[in-house]
């Protein structure tokens, strides 16, 4: 019987691009070559996605401006869903607009109260090329939202306004790793 390899397991974990590094607020471009070059950068975005204990990770947070993110989040019902997307596309968000705390690896500590759909559908590929359609709701839905917003050059405090935004700024301008 043919064992499946654990996500990550070949690659290597690489530094997190921070809030500051103009790679995060710039769109992503659209991979063009599906070979072993985007078979080893999501090797080594799962490697490191696992090392910072996140449940998600864009390209452009590894300084890489390519539209590919990883996941290993679960669900409201804590069902858990372990893949990758290339190229995606939100393609519907819908649903309640919740408000929870979201984190991201790129602002390490730090949350703030975000509005998000209970419910998202995101197409793509895989790293092969073939088609992809992700469904996710609850938590998974605010993941799959995240991780695009980030392949489109906006972070989480991007969506957060008035007193919860300007908070989270200023601790993230007082973080020890701030630049």
């Amino acid at each position: 019987m043919r064992q499946r390899s654990i996500p990550g397991a070949r690659g290597r974990v690489r530094p997190l691009t921070l809030l500051g590094d103009p790679v995060l607020h710039t769109p992503c471009e659209d991979v063009t070559g599906f070979g072993p070059q985007l078979a080893g950068l999501v090797e080594d975005m799962f490697a490191t996605m696992y090392a910072a204990r996140g449940v998600g990770l864009a390209a452009n947070q590894i300084g890489q401006g390519l539209r590919v993110f990883v996941y290993d989040c679960p669900d409201d019902e804590d069902v858990r869903h372990l893949g990758h997307l290339v190229n995606p596309r939100l393609v519907e968000a819908d649903g309640l607009v919740l408000r929870g705390p979201e984190g991201c690896l790129s602002l390490p500590g730090l949350e703030a109260g975000t509005e998000r759909y209970d419910e998202a559908l995101v197409e793509g590929f895989t790293v092969t090329g073939e088609p992809l359609r992700v469904r996710g709701t609850g938590w998974f839905a605010r993941c799959l939202q995240h991780e695009c917003d980030h392949l489109d050059g906006l972070v989480y405090p991007d969506r957060v306004t008035g007193v919860r935004r300007r908070r989270v700024l200023r601790r993230a301008a007082r973080a020890s790793w701030a630049r």
